[in-house]
């Protein structure tokens, strides 16, 4: 019955292709953002609540979205960040005893506008083709002239700031104040799940704003430092940039993910471009320079540090490679005590290959306070 009643809504891309679809909820509406596409199985709850999706229109391509509902302990923020959501099949019904809503409810608290019955092997096969660009997805589906002038307000991707936009606002603390290490975190759109595997490896972390300065950063005292994950291009952060500058003359440890890694090529003069069309994933593949091992990663990045200047600087180091497309996985630097990947190891898609570098970064605090 929900199938035969609902609206008929549609996805307008930037260049004017147009997908058809129906509309999850009850009300008219339309969501704006960058389309873009995850190929994870399960995960659709800390995806939505991922803050580097900010902004973004999410593809889901597993057939079947929402069929275990939600459960708030396991938000990625305080909320969804995703601008809108697309799906094939939309699950109205939750199975899982753990649920405390089902995913309509969790859209609706949320006021995010979902559309489903898209054919989203051909959407995901055209943005693959044709790269991520911004999209409209909306229920007005006979004023398309209205829609294309909405649409075309959109600022691109690129050079677009969004850090500012899910930081936090104030400092924060997260995890037991009588831990044996003390970590200060830039947020730029930190994951919850970056900060239990930090605390369950004794550590005290203080969340900074993400335009914190090393002065305001170091009054703490802490042992270590971490850049985070976080939506949008790095090349606007100047504030960041010049923070992981400071951190890396000081040969302080610091650790980069996501964002926060770009954050640190940036400061070694490396440059970040936007990628065609991104990496969103839970089985990326990855191999470790270092032990030649592979890993099995979750990914979300739609920028990507420059291998060639990476791999011609002096004092920067190569540590893992994707194995889709050979960009830059990981660095370290080889002068200081810093590194960072470009995927996600806090996010353990089923295997916990990633995990190591936690315990990398607190070794690297030990040996730094010997």
């Amino acid at each position: 019955m929900k199938y035969q009643t609902r609206k008929k809504a549609i996805i307008l891309l930037a260049d004017g292709t147009i997908f058809h679809g129906k509309l999850v909820g009850t009300e008219d509406g339309s969501a704006v953002g960058e389309v873009c596409f995850n190929t994870g199985m399960t995960g659709y709850q800390e995806i939505f609540t991922d803050p580097s999706y900010f902004g973004q229109l999410m593809v889901t391509t597993n057939a079947h979205i929402g069929n275990y509902g939600t459960n708030t302990e396991e938000n990625e923020s305080d909320g969804a960040k995703i601008a809108g959501l697309i799906c094939k099949n939309f699950s109205y019904d939750q199975s899982r005893p753990a649920a405390d809503k089902t995913l309509q409810e969790f859209l609706n608290e949320s006021n995010l506008f979902a559309i489903s019955d898209v054919d989203t092997r051909a959407l995901v096969t055209y943005i693959r083709e044709n790269g991520a660009m911004n999209a409209i997805i909306s229920t007005d589906v006979e004023n398309i002239e209205g829609l294309k002038a909405e649409l075309a307000k959109v600022p691109d991707m690129d050079g677009l700031e969004l850090a500012s936009k899910v930081s936090t606002k104030e400092p924060y603390f997260y995890g037991n104040e009588d831990a044996t290490y003390k970590v200060a975190a830039l947020d730029v759109g930190i994951k919850k799940n970056i900060l239990r595997n930090l605390a369950k490896r004794d550590v005290y972390v203080k969340v900074f704003p993400f335009d914190t300065s090393y002065e305001q950063m170091s009054e703490w005292n802490p042992d270590g430092y971490f850049l985070s994950n976080g939506p949008g291009d790095p090349k606007p952060l100047k504030n960041a940039i010049q923070l992981a500058t400071d951190i890396i003359e000081k040969d302080h440890p610091l650790f980069g993910i996501c964002l926060g890694h770009q954050i640190i090529a940036l400061a070694n003069g490396i440059p970040t471009y936007k990628m065609h069309h991104g990496h969103r994933g839970i089985n990326h593949p990855v191999k470790n320079l270092k032990t030649g091992k592979g890993e099995i990663t979750s990914q979300n990045h739609g920028f990507s540090v420059d291998k060639t200047a990476t791999e011609n600087h002096p004092n920067i180091k190569m540590t893992h490679i994707c194995l889709n497309d050979q960009t830059v996985g990981g660095l370290e630097m080889t002068n200081k005590n810093c590194f960072s990947v470009q995927y996600h190891p806090e996010a353990s898609p089923g295997p916990n290959d990633a995990s190591y570098l936690f315990d990398e970064f607190i070794e690297r605090i030990k040996q730094a306070k010997a």
